[in-house]
């Protein structure tokens, strides 16, 4: 139960990160170092799931 609940937060952060970066890029570019910050900061999230799922 606590780990599909942890999962599931994961799961939600992801989102809401992904949709940030993409707001950020729209406005800033895919190269700016801002969303490339976001970008580092999702592919953290990615792979703590990725460890908590496998």
């Amino acid at each position: 139960m606590k780990r599909e609940l942890r999962q599931k937060s994961l799961l939600i952060l992801i989102s809401i990160k992904r949709k940030d970066m993409y707001k950020k890029a729209k406005n800033l570019g895919f190269t700016h170092p801002i969303v490339v910050a976001c970008s580092q900061e999702l592919d953290q999230l990615l792979n703590k799931y990725q460890d908590k799922v496998s």
